[in-house]
């Protein structure tokens, strides 16, 4: 009988499985693990039980950047679609220089996100505010990053401005697996531009459009580099998103049980909102 040989498979994916495992999900088991104890970070601990998920909900600051968190989240992704896919449509019809305007597009989405933030901070802290009031326009010589109300808006708009590239990628692989017939065709039945989109380019890329809301929410509903790049989360903690809570309490505030409890809470709600997407977008696929 002769013996098989170890596949040469398992040995190419061994080294990539163990270190896996051993950045992610081990830490993220530990993480679960100390969710239940009192550890601060250091020293002793002794198991709570539950006692850290119901602290998680007695805390105000919390339930402040579940609020933030949620509402750049949804309005990102809403704008972030929105636009990448007005570029799409605009990329992919017959204009000139449309393939080295795809590479310009793209380009923000290899930029590093703090390094983008921080030129951005330098753009809505000095560069705007030193052009309005030489214009002499007052309501922009403040930064907005100084702003309690509007400080989120700054990060929402660089948040877009980079995730559009990735988005519109997306959107123009869906445009090209649509065959030019099915347009003439819907052109001689009277059809105009805003049907044939409705009726034939958005139901066909309908998928595309699943998967971007569901990448985009995801991503914007973890957004950390660009509240710390712009921000830091202030002024105050207006605009602390729950990711750099976690960061900054579980690991400089005394607080890594809780906020681990914190983060097991926000994984398990992350996870609920995409198949919630998925759910409902794949749906309406059917239906369109």
């Amino acid at each position: 009988m002769i013996k098989k040989k170890p596949s040469v498979y398992f040995f190419m994916v061994a080294p990539a499985l163990l270190l896996f495992f051993s950045f992610h999900t081990l830490p993220v088991l530990q993480g679960i693990f100390y969710s239940f104890t009192n550890y601060r970070g250091y020293g002793n601990w002794d198991f709570v039980g539950f006692r850290n998920y119901i602290n998680v909900f007695s805390d105000s600051r919390i339930y402040n950047a579940y609020f933030f968190t949620f509402k750049f989240a949804i309005v990102s992704t809403i704008l972030v679609n929105t636009i990448s896919l007005i570029i799409a449509l605009g990329l992919n019809a017959k204009i000139k220089f449309h393939k080295t305007l795809r590479g310009i597009y793209f380009m923000p989405n290899i930029l590093s996100i703090l390094i983008v933030g921080f030129i951005f901070n330098f753009i809505f802290a000095v560069f705007i505010p030193n052009i309005a009031e030489n214009l002499g326009i007052t309501a922009l010589t403040t930064s907005i990053l100084g702003s309690r109300d509007h400080a989120w808006i700054a990060i929402v708009i660089v948040a877009v401005w980079q995730a559009a590239a990735f988005n519109t990628i997306l959107y123009l692989a869906g445009l090209s697996t649509i065959q030019q017939d099915l347009y003439e065709a819907a052109s001689l039945d009277g059809a105009n531009s805003w049907m044939k989109f409705w009726k034939v380019t958005f139901p066909l890329i309908a998928p595309f459009f699943t998967i971007n809301m569901v990448l985009a929410m995801k991503n914007f509903l973890m957004v950390f580099d660009h509240v710390v790049a712009l921000t830091g989360g202030g002024p105050g903690r207006s605009t602390q998103s729950i990711s750099l809570l976690i960061y900054e309490d579980g690991f400089s505030g005394g607080q890594f049980a809780l906020q681990s409890a914190n983060a097991v809470i926000y994984f398990i709600i992350i996870v609920t909102i995409s198949i919630i997407q998925i759910r409902v977008l794949q749906k309406r696929e059917v239906q369109m």
